[in-house]
């Protein structure tokens, strides 16, 4: 985790074409790129973790990277697993992850998700239901590390309904777009570039296009997280760290 100021809370609401009427209001909570490290987790994770709560989400989302991979891990698995067992969401906590996840080891990251009661999405989609209307949560291992499935994602998920993508990477944007199956994808990876001048100087492969932020993408949308860390250097700068509250809306409010 980084240094940069107080975490930012971003409010928006957004109108999803194809979300039925009954999950209007609905509200979903990202959060993304943890990027833990040091004996302190626990401490410094509760106040950048108590905004999340503080939404009364629906859902959470964690869009990847809870892992640092210069760090040492099974020191830090402990500390995180108590932290992220604080997160509160009606229909639960969701994630995927990231590269930084993989490079550290999968399993372990995997069981610190199970451990918190986190439920990962690797190439595969969990659907939400209300008096009989449907939300699908679908979420594609990471890109960066060769791990995505989206053919097998987009096989398996229901052709009616709408359906959310979770994706570390933002540019993925640019192949789950065009399968036009998705109203929204969440994602982080770039933290907003890290420092900004304003133009975001420290950004890695596949965030570059789509650093932070809301875009419209072949009538996509897409939310890039500026997460909630940082990597080499561990610094901020007119960059501060993000939790993102979305509420959607059905056109047919």
């Amino acid at each position: 985790m980084g240094r940069g100021g107080p975490v930012e809370t971003t409010r928006l609401e957004l109108e999803l074409p194809r979300l039925a009427p009954e999950f209007d209001g609905y509200r979903v909570v990202q959060i993304s790129d943890l990027h833990a490290r040091g004996r302190t987790v626990p401490e410094r994770l509760a106040g950048l973790l108590r905004p999340v709560n503080e939404q009364r989400p629906d859902l959470i989302a964690i869009t990847g990277d809870l892992a640092d991979r210069h760090a040492n891990f099974d020191r830090v698995a402990p500390g995180l697993v108590r932290a992220l067992r604080s997160l509160r969401a009606r229909d639960g906590v969701f994630a995927v992850l990231g590269n930084h996840d993989h490079r550290i080891g999968s399993h372990r990251v995997r069981r610190v998700l199970r451990a918190s009661g986190i439920i990962e999405l690797p190439n595969t989609h969990h659907t939400l239901r209300r008096e009989g209307a449907a939300l699908h949560l679908a979420g594609v291992d990471d890109h960066m590390e060769f791990y995505d499935r989206l053919d097998v994602v987009l096989e398996r998920l229901p052709d009616s309904g709408s359906a959310i993508l979770l994706a570390h990477e933002p540019d993925f944007a640019d192949i789950s777009a065009p399968a036009g199956r998705f109203d929204l994808q969440l994602s982080g990876h770039s933290h907003g570039g890290q420092i900004r001048l304003p133009t975001p100087l420290i950004l890695p492969p596949y965030g570059e296009k789509y650093p932070a932020g809301l875009y419209q993408v072949k009538g996509m949308l897409l939310y890039t997280n500026r997460g909630l860390g940082a990597v080499r250097p561990r610094i901020r700068l007119n960059c501060p760290p993000e939790i993102t509250a979305l509420t959607l809306h059905s056109p047919a409010r």
